[in-house]
């Protein structure tokens, strides 16, 4: 594998920007230096012209890119959107379900099964992120509702005996059956999440002290305060706030959350615990138009206008077109996070959640060598996937 020596850049580290070089051997970072030039044979040496270096971005979130959905039932369809996603800056993905029949869910995780995780044309393929079924009803979204159930020890032992790929899987904490469903996933090292879900903050509370990580797309499908008995009762957003230490996603869309919105989390929770996410359908990359959400079959459809992918009536959102480019330029453009944060939140956050930190997410020696070349408006001029470039303007 070809050595790089990058001179001349911005290198960007959770702390701050500085300008250095850094050097890629055998797909690692070799060397990085702040202070002084790397003296070292390379075989090729890029001249940054004071453009940003950075990790590459860390997507745990995604349905889709480029015209295909995760869930279209072919390996060609998985590895066509994780090459999209690459080329706006994903170095490591986490291929997302949503929710189906059983036995889509198990023909998907058998498929899954088979995909090559490190190939060498696409980002790193870190596992499965499963999304549902275990959805409230109230809090469905584009959820389709005839698929919604309880956690069933029958169903998710079996998804549990055919793969250990699966990394993460959001759930709706409150329903029947959910506290074995946690403990179940503890004990095989799964990381738990809640989403689409109605819980109180006691209800979330619980949770937490028997091993949820995150929420999943903070405010989205979630609740908030509202009255019961004539009592007003906290919901699963205010127990984002309340529990310091509880990651969040954050559709940094610009269109599922408001400026207000962004800016507030930032504030309250900032980039030690809010990990950006797509959240994206098979639209993001493609131009406005009809798209299915999920299963070309059994999906839903869609509309994608604004920015953003909307049932129908448009009545809910339905998945975003973003990629990871755009989710830290519109944490820039839209909250005071400065730019090393903004890509700390894309990076080193998310690593963290899926306990990967050790390896990727930051630029530091001995790490992957997961890096991007991108200039003050977030435009990714390249990438490389451990160590190997995979796109160059």
């Amino acid at each position: 594998m070809a050595s790089i020596l990058f001179r001349n850049a911005r290198i960007v580290t959770p702390t701050g920007v500085t300008p250095g070089e850094l050097l890629v051997k055998d797909g690692v970072i070799s060397q990085v230096r702040f202070d002084r030039s790397i003296d070292a044979p390379a075989d090729r040496i890029i001249d940054a012209g004071g453009r940003y270096l950075s990790p590459g971005f860390i997507d745990i979130h995604t349905h889709g890119a480029g015209g295909a959905d995760f869930m279209d039932g072919t390996l060609d369809a998985i590895y066509q959107a994780c090459r999209k996603h690459m080329e706006h800056g994903t170095t490591s993905i986490a291929p997302t379900t949503i929710t189906s029949t059983k036995e889509s869910l198990l023909s998907f995780v058998d498929l899954f099964n088979q995909v090559q995780l490190d190939r060498e044309d696409i980002p790193n393929i870190l596992g499965l992120h499963l999304e549902g079924p275990y959805f409230a009803y109230e809090q469905r979204g584009a959820q389709d509702p005839k698929y919604l159930r309880s956690p069933d020890p029958e169903e998710y032992n079996e998804v549990l005996r055919r793969t250990d790929r699966i990394i993460r899987w959001s759930f709706a904490v409150e329903l029947d059956g959910a506290d074995l469903f946690l403990r179940t996933l503890r004990e095989h090292g799964i990381i738990s999440s809640l989403a689409h879900s109605d819980a109180t903050c006691p209800q979330v509370f619980r949770a937490y002290e028997n091993g949820i990580s995150a929420l999943t797309h903070f405010y989205s499908a979630m609740s908030g305060v509202r009255r019961i008995n004539a009592y007003r009762v906290a919901g699963a957003i205010e127990a984002g706030y309340l529990l310091d230490d509880l990651f969040v996603e954050v559709i940094a869309d610009g269109k599922h959350l408001p400026a207000e919105l962004l800016q507030l989390i930032y504030k309250i929770k900032g980039p030690e615990r809010i990990c950006l996410v797509t959240d994206s359908m098979r639209a993001a990359g493609m131009p406005d138009g009809s798209y299915i959400l999920g299963n070309r079959e059994t999906g839903m459809e869609t509309i994608v206008e604004d920015g953003v992918a909307k049932l129908p009536d448009r009545s809910a959102f339905a998945g975003s077109v973003a990629t990871t480019d755009r989710l830290v330029r519109t944490m820039l453009q839209m909250t005071t996070a400065p730019l090393h944060e903004a890509v700390k939140m894309m990076t080193l956050t998310p690593a963290r959640l899926l306990r990967i930190d050790d390896r990727k997410g930051s630029i530091s020696e001995g790490k992957d060598a997961d890096l991007l070349l991108f200039d003050e408006n977030i435009n990714v001029e390249m990438v490389l996937v451990r160590g190997r470039v995979l796109k160059e303007n």
